[in-house]
């Protein structure tokens, strides 16, 4: 709900004497935009701009800047200041996540990918490689791709997880879609690893599919 007895009080020096937690969302988006037209606040543009991505800052930060750029009041510069900050919004959520070491469940992993690979308009092939203990030994991405795809070379993959040394592997890819299905070729590339790594000693734990603010795991769903 909106703080009305501070509703006239400039966000910034609001900011100062409250504390910044004390902004609404459309205080703090005004922060970053600055001024706005000619006979409209910046709080204002910023509340249009909200109303514009769902009342939802998970749309805002998927949105690119030439998007934002449809509200009157925002031009290229305050978007491209806006989506760095929505960037660094998504590198924080990552910083905090980096603290999961030891791998148990699929949420898990996706916890640790989600900032990294929801919001992209590109297919991205990581890999998670783990110790013994099902401890991260290290995040590495394999290939970027397209819309539609990218390659996932089982030679580079298992090259690497046995350079290395690493116990089980991960694989991690995203859905630019937001459809979370599982396509043939995601199909047929999770067996034929999983039957390499049966052959160098190397298991695949699991695959998971990032789409969106959802995901997909080929283990909890009974396919590996």
């Amino acid at each position: 709900m909106t703080n009305i007895s501070n509703s006239h009080t400039p966000p910034k020096e609001k900011m100062l004497t409250d504390g910044v937690d004390s902004l609404n969302t459309a205080e703090l988006i005004s922060i970053l935009i600055g001024r706005g037209p000619n006979g409209k606040s910046a709080v204002k543009v910023a509340g249009e701009l909200l109303s514009f991505a769902g009342d939802n800052l998970y749309n805002l930060g998927q949105m690119p800047p030439e998007g934002m750029t449809l509200i009157p009041g925002i031009g290229l510069a305050r978007a491209t200041v806006l989506s760095a900050a929505m960037e660094l919004g998504r590198r924080r959520s990552a910083s905090e996540r980096s603290h999961v070491r030891r791998i148990s469940t699929s949420k898990q992993v996706f916890d640790i990918f989600t900032d990294r690979l929801s919001d992209l308009n590109h297919e991205e092939f990581w890999v998670l490689l783990l110790k013994r203990s099902n401890d991260v030994l290290v995040e590495l991405k394999i290939s970027s791709g397209g819309l539609s795809g990218t390659v996932a070379d089982p030679k580079i993959i298992f090259g690497k997880a046995l350079a290395l040394r690493a116990s089980a592997m991960v694989l991690v890819h995203n859905h630019p879609s937001g459809n979370n299905t599982p396509s043939q070729s995601d199909i047929n590339l999770t067996q034929n690893l999983k039957e390499a790594g049966k052959f160098l000693d190397l298991p695949i734990l699991d695959h998971i599919i990032v789409a969106g603010n959802r995901y997909y795991s080929f283990a909890d769903s009974g396919r590996l």
